[in-house]
């Protein structure tokens, strides 16, 4: 699941209390028959561990899947945890240890993966794995599709399950050993649910004559995850809310944002534990008046190299300040606005009848892209999307 800067999740479960009959601390309220052996309670940190699951997890067709990072501690993020839900109970994997994960990721590789929010788990499993699902489910598209508002994780399991999830381990540090209790209990948490909500997500996507629709989107999801995103060192430093940002100003911050950057990977932290953007877009301005701020957090080496970024940025000539971005594109004709506003229509309409999120179906730039070149359809939607817009698509 996404994890980023100013990104929150609340996915930490606070479980209700169980009957002394019942041997796991977990309850999936489905018809799902979950028991849970003594693997299912302890960190999977070595390879008779790991032999023990890989026959458990070759008999599900399924398996629920999470991943945890340390993106908020880490310059370069990482692989920190594999969680792992099946009929049989919820694990957790150490990838952190001196252990083969490879035959669990050609195990998985066969499976249909049960994911929230796929993306960022798939690029981050494709990196520390090179691990490719051979099926997606993803619980977000199909509550979507399903016209579902409120589709977190927590908000599905309240709404399909009744139980509410409280907030927790979301920014703790999944590098560090030993998982604290609550971490662990939060881990598990975050795959215990799927199996039964994917169930109950499927079984209305079918009712509603979706599941088709279902299938295309996760598709794509998985063609998109697979593609690398490019990091441009170039353009980066035009972070958010500097667009105003021009001259002498822009070429002070370019400087601090690579500046920013050395220092986040000397030390292997965040660039937003350096200083944060708004702290970077504020010390340009700033500087570009002759005012350089103080942070009182710095070290003296660090203080030195940030006024000779600064320094070095103010040497500049005006000729060597960063170019002013120019509008991408002309003015579309009146033709392409009424092609846009013809799908544009359409789409409202039809989703009010289905009920399902008029930018789901088509964003407005993607609208506006197709109306400007009808052949970008197909790479920007998938066959139910252009049939619902009234755009030629290949349709399957």
């Amino acid at each position: 699941m996404t994890k980023d800067e100013g990104s929150s999740n609340d996915r930490m479960s606070k479980w209700p209390p169980q009957s002394s009959t019942c041997d796991s601390d977990f309850v999936i309220p489905s018809s799902l028959d979950i028991r849970h052996s003594s693997l299912s309670q302890s960190l999977i940190a070595t390879s008779s561990q790991l032999a023990e699951l890989l026959p458990l997890a070759e008999r599900n067709a399924r398996v629920a899947v999470d991943t945890e990072a340390d993106s908020l501690h880490c310059y370069r993020e990482k692989l920190c945890l594999l969680q792992v839900s099946l009929r049989e109970g919820d694990f957790l994997v150490d990838p952190l240890v001196e252990n083969d994960l490879a035959p669990l990721a050609d195990t998985l590789a066969r499976k249909e993966i049960l994911l929230h929010g796929a993306d960022y788990d798939l690029r981050l499993l494709r990196r520390a794995l090179n691990f490719q699902p051979a099926r997606l489910f993803d619980t977000v598209i199909a509550a979507r599709l399903l016209g579902i508002r409120e589709f977190s994780y927590a908000a599905l399991v309240g709404k399909y399950f009744g139980i509410e999830l409280a907030k927790g381990s979301q920014k703790a540090n999944w590098a560090l050993r030993p998982l604290s209790p609550k971490m662990e209990e939060y881990a598990r948490n975050d795959t215990h649910y799927l199996l039964p909500l994917a169930e109950k997500l499927e079984t209305q996507l079918i009712e509603r004559d979706r599941f088709e629709w279902f299938q295309q989107s996760c598709e794509r999801a998985m063609v998109s995850a697979a593609i690398d995103r490019e990091r441009d060192t170039e353009e980066g430093w035009r972070i958010r809310g500097s667009g105003l940002i021009r001259g002498r100003e822009a070429a002070i911050l370019r400087a601090l944002w690579h500046w920013r950057d050395r220092e986040a990977e000397r030390f292997d932290r965040p660039s937003f534990h350096v200083l944060r953007n708004d702290q970077l877009i504020e010390t340009a301005r700033a500087a570009s008046r002759g005012e350089t701020p103080q942070f009182r957090h710095f070290s003296e080496r660090r203080t030195r190299d940030f006024r000779a970024a600064i320094d070095s940025a103010l040497a500049l000539k005006e000729e060597d300040w960063p170019e002013t971005r120019k509008r991408r594109g002309e003015r579309p004709t009146r033709e392409i606005e009424r092609a846009a506003e013809g799908m544009r229509k359409r789409r409202d309409q039809v989703a009010s009848e289905l009920k399902i999120e008029p930018s789901f179906i088509a964003p407005r730039a993607t609208i506006d892209a197709i109306a400007a070149d009808r052949a970008r359809a197909e790479q920007l939607l998938v066959p139910w999307q252009c049939q619902l817009i009234g755009c030629r698509c290949n349709i399957r």
